[in-house]
């Protein structure tokens, strides 16, 4: 894609320089720089969601319906305007295109990151959540295989290793955006050039996780 280092501090001082907001910056970030599609999202306030439904069954947690997405590809002046039709919106990213994700409770999380990269595993983007989750950023097609890939590995109920795959159809909340009214999502493992555009295969990181996801619940 062509993305550099360059790149990236350029849509940084640019939005210094305009004022832009941090969820404009970020968004300009991942459509112009990793190549991901960006959706705004909801926030929750004192158990209220800004979709304006009073029976919304993930309050600050899910898209917005009225808007449209931000595609891959897009600058940050496409950003900024499209992010002014829903000011204050949540960061959001659609699963499925791009990457799948892996998710584990964040403890358990944090610990095989730390063996994964001791051993010099290719890793991508992980990012922890405010409900204590963390998701791992891997190749597409993973959610589809994992109970497969988990039963060769010796992993009979993937359920007992509180561990699922995310794939199309579902959206995780970026940082910096908070949500769910819980706190802000962060990076434990930020994008980089190389793993944000190439996730890796889920095999290479799996048995890893299952392992640290079933010592931690034992």
């Amino acid at each position: 894609m062509g993305f550099t280092i360059g790149g990236i501090r350029e849509i940084r001082s640019s939005s210094r320089r305009r004022g832009r907001s941090s969820e404009c910056t970020a968004v300009a970030e991942f459509t112009g720089l990793w190549g991901w599609d960006v959706v705004p999202g909801a926030r929750a306030a004192a158990g209220a969601c800004s979709c304006g439904r009073a029976d919304c069954a993930a309050p600050g947690a899910h898209p917005l319906d009225f808007v449209s997405r931000v595609p891959a590809g897009a600058t940050l002046d496409e950003v900024t305007r499209a992010w002014a039709e829903s000011p204050g919106a949540a960061v959001m990213l659609p699963v499925g295109r791009a990457f799948d994700v892996i998710e584990v409770a964040e403890p358990a999380g944090r610990r095989a990151l730390i063996r994964l990269e001791r051993m010099g595993l290719p890793v991508g983007p992980v990012a922890s959540t405010p409900e204590g989750r963390a998701h791992f950023f891997v190749a597409p097609g993973a959610a589809a295989e994992l109970p497969e890939l988990l039963y060769r590995m010796g992993w009979d109920d993937p359920t007992s290793l509180d561990l699922r795959g995310l794939g199309p159809g579902t959206h995780i909340t970026a940082p910096p955006s908070d949500r769910g009214g819980l706190g802000p999502v962060r990076w434990l493992r930020p994008p980089e050039l190389d793993t944000a555009t190439n996730p890796p295969a889920a095999r290479l990181l799996l048995g890893m996780l299952a392992y640290v996801a079933h010592r931690s619940r034992a």
